[in-house]
């Protein structure tokens, strides 16, 4: 009999399968309570649960666990980097960075990515395979406890593509925003797409409070495509139609990401151009300086010219901030530590 993952099961529906199973029904809360408040990872660490239940529990169940294989520490700033290891033993990576407004984890949604995106090195040995909503959360658990301070921001921009994953994202979202879990807030989530127009709109459709933000990195469709294999099939145009659905749907503003790449995206054409785009959606845009990786020849833009751009934006209207760069010294950028220990190991 194939065992049920019980950390990807909402409260309802673990409450379901206790009450088919015969038991009574506020065991729900108490197993619930164990597994997404105070993260335990084994049904004999469940104190107030008989012998007898926690053994029928483990004949029908099994906990997600990831295991942290290397934990890298930045001198700069305290940022932690975490590959965590996999119960099939693939490896996902996560980032921990500290900021005076809490403590915010970014996390993968998926092992590699198909997406192709030229300045990432998540894609460079394409999609092994999703993660499920257990997998996803435990990464954020995990990283609680190993820090013992509590995680107040969420943002799924690590590893993959998260509208990719829609379903088990959308599920994990519902999770860790549980008043019954976690409980953080979905004005403290922000997932990263670049920009699966339909999922888009599946998304805005819930009508949650998460914070939406497009892989934007070019402004025309030529440039995009160079950058961005996605270009190919949906235009900019159509994109900025889909974040005009989102943000007329729920209400809440969307982000635009943009890796700039020197010589490639940050021009004074380009700066025009995001003014526009930005303007039309009524986006805030987050300038990220490109985190070199050695397998591509891209070069980030010099901090002057970044600031340069920041300026020409913010002369026009346009809500503008520079993502700090945390954890340079720790293969910093999604994919570098995962790759790496790939690579050693073959």
């Amino acid at each position: 009999m194939d065992k049920t993952d019980i950390k990807s099961l909402d409260f309802n529906e673990l409450e379901n399968l206790i009450v088919d199973a015969g038991l009574p029904k506020f065991r729900a809360k108490q197993i619930y309570d164990w597994l997404h408040v105070k993260l335990v990872t084994s049904f004999d660490d469940m104190s107030n649960l008989s012998k007898d239940l926690k053994e029928k529990l483990s004949e029908k169940f099994y906990i997600t666990a990831l295991e942290p294989e290397l934990i890298q520490t930045s001198k700069i700033d305290g940022t932690k980097k975490y590959l965590f290891k996999l119960s099939d033993g693939n490896y996902v990576e996560s980032v921990w960075m500290k900021y005076h407004h809490g403590n915010s984890v970014c996390i993968s949604s998926q092992v590699g990515c198909r997406m192709g995106c030229k300045f990432c090195a998540s894609t460079l040995d394409g999609l092994t395979r999703c993660l499920e909503p257990s997998e996803m959360l435990d990464q954020i658990y995990q990283i609680q406890k190993d820090t013992e301070e509590r995680v107040s921001n969420v943002v799924v921009m690590g590893t993959g593509e998260p509208m990719d994953n829609y379903d088990n994202l959308l599920k994990f979202i519902r999770l860790l925003s549980s008043d019954k879990g976690l409980n953080i807030s979905q004005r403290n989530i922000t997932v990263s797409t670049c920009g699966i127009i339909e999922n888009m709109k599946r998304l805005a459709d819930e009508k949650l409070q998460i914070t939406l933000a497009l892989s934007l990195h070019a402004v025309t469709d030529e440039k995009r495509k160079e950058l961005m294999p996605i270009a190919n099939k949906y235009t900019i145009d159509e994109l900025m139609d889909a974040c005009k659905y989102f943000f007329d749907t729920t209400g809440r503003r969307i982000s635009f990401e943009y890796a700039l790449v020197r010589d490639v995206n940050d021009t004074d054409e380009d700066a025009k151009g995001m003014i526009k785009l930005a303007r039309k959606v009524g986006a805030h845009v987050n300038l990220i300086p490109v985190n070199p990786i050695k397998e591509r020849n891209f070069k980030e833009t010099a901090h002057e010219g970044v600031l340069a751009f920041k300026n020409k934006l913010e002369k026009n209207g346009i809500n503008v901030t520079i993502r700090r760069e945390m954890g340079r010294d720790i293969d910093g950028a999604c994919g570098q530590l995962r790759k790496k220990v790939m690579d050693e190991s073959h």
